[in-house]
């Protein structure tokens, strides 16, 4: 399942009630108003992100030329120029792999079909010129511990570290997992990540809401081997596993800042940290995921304690919905980011806009345009970063081009 389908998968089956129930006013769906009625600010980050994970932005099938290739990337930047966007979240490590010629790990399937294969170019050293010619931050997007989205081993390149080191590996839900339990995977991925730091001006490391994997029902993820021989001093093993993930973010942190200081680490959480059922930090949320303890990722943690320099957390749900409400959420993490160092940017789902599948609020294409009127009144919100770059592109009910209309009039820069 595609990381954006948890946003409503993961919500125990609870249902919209739509509406401005979180406003208290009755809403227009032409109520958004203007960027100088809003006094938009000087500087704020404005994203997309560019998944490359099951081909799913670019590129558009595996197997195309290296011209191909590039002119689809192209295409993104400048769309992201025509609707003047400022920063370019690009998928460069989608799964133990990579999109430049990394001596660590293989090529990218998603580029020739076949992993491990050269696809005659440099994606990455590609996107970061061209990125910064036109204006444009690149962040480099990668994911840690997601290995294959499949549970074969066999599958993989016969190279491939997960075939050298099988004891560093978990099956999982029909998938393969680094175990982050394991010293050596954590320093292993750090390597193989930020291999793409130290060739390339990237303008920030980025990751996204995978951490120890998605609960699957009737499934283990088994790790009591490393559990066994590592967590001697935990008081249980979600403590262990969160401290796992901790230490993978202030030891990435420590090192970007020596491989190339002023490169930006930020990290796009899911939406939710805790229910405040759970817990009373926790936000006014139902949700049937909590990063704190189903990914074991204590994001609220890393925002306090600035080890990040950014969060953008992922909040794909509409004003109103009464499970995670965006009118909601959105007031919780400004709050937890207030006084911090950490910047906040907010994930919108443009994926969703018109998409016929989704709660009718959705529908109206002034809906994301109300969530940029929305954090005007939050001034944590430094920024927006949409999912993603192929509905940013094609913008079927035109809620992209209303947010540009409404709120993006002219080019800004990103914050420094």
């Amino acid at each position: 399942m595609s990381r954006r389908l948890f946003s409503g998968a993961m919500l125990g089956g609870l249902v919209a009630a739509g509406g401005a129930a979180a406003w208290g006013v009755t809403r227009k769906d032409d109520d958004s108003g203007d960027e100088a009625r809003l006094g938009a600010p000087a500087t704020e980050l404005r994203g997309m992100w560019v998944a490359s994970v099951a081909n799913r932005d670019w590129p558009s099938r595996p197997g195309l030329t290296a011209k191909q290739q590039r002119a689809e990337l192209i295409a993104h930047l400048d769309t992201a120029v025509k609707r003047r966007l400022n920063a370019v979240i690009f998928q460069v490590r989608p799964a133990a792999d990579a999109l430049w010629p990394s001596p660590y790990e293989p090529w990218s399937q998603y580029l020739t079909g076949t992993q491990g294969r050269d696809p005659g170019w440099d994606p990455l050293g590609t996107a970061v010129k061209e990125a910064h010619a036109r204006g444009l931050e690149l962040h480099g997007w990668f994911n840690p511990y997601r290995v294959a989205a499949h549970d074969d081993p066999k599958k993989l390149v016969a190279s491939h570290p997960a075939r050298k080191h099988p004891d560093w590996v978990v099956a999982y839900g029909g998938k393969l997992y680094y175990n982050p339990g394991i010293p050596a995977v954590r320093a292993f991925v750090q390597k193989a990540m930020l291999d793409a730091l130290r060739r390339y001006p990237i303008d920030a490391v980025h990751w996204d809401d995978y951490f120890y994997p998605y609960p699957v029902a009737g499934q283990t993820f088994d790790d009591k081997a490393a559990y066994d021989e590592h967590g001697g001093g935990f008081p249980n093993r979600a403590a262990w596993r969160r401290d796992n993930i901790d230490k993978l973010v202030r030891e990435t942190a420590a090192k970007i800042r020596q491989i190339r200081p002023g490169t930006q680490f930020g990290i796009s959480p899911f939406g939710v940290w805790r229910n405040a059922s759970t817990d009373p930090l926790g936000s006014d949320t139902k949700a049937g995921v909590q990063t704190y303890d189903d990914l074991y990722a204590d994001t609220r943690k890393w925002v306090r304690k600035n080890w990040i320099d950014y969060v953008c957390p992922q909040l794909y749900w509409n004003i109103g919905f009464t499970a995670a409400d965006y009118a909601k959420l959105l007031p919780w993490w400004a709050k937890v980011a207030k006084g911090s160092g950490t910047r906040l940017y907010v994930g919108e789902a443009l994926y969703k806009a018109g998409d016929p599948a989704q709660p009718a609020a959705w529908q109206k294409p002034g809906e994301l345009s109300r969530h940029l009127t929305f954090a005007r009144d939050h001034p944590q919100v430094r920024g927006h970063v949409f999912f993603s770059a192929k509905e940013v592109r094609e913008d079927r009910s035109g809620a992209m081009a209303r947010v540009v209309a409404d709120h993006y009039k002219r080019r800004v820069n990103p914050p420094n």
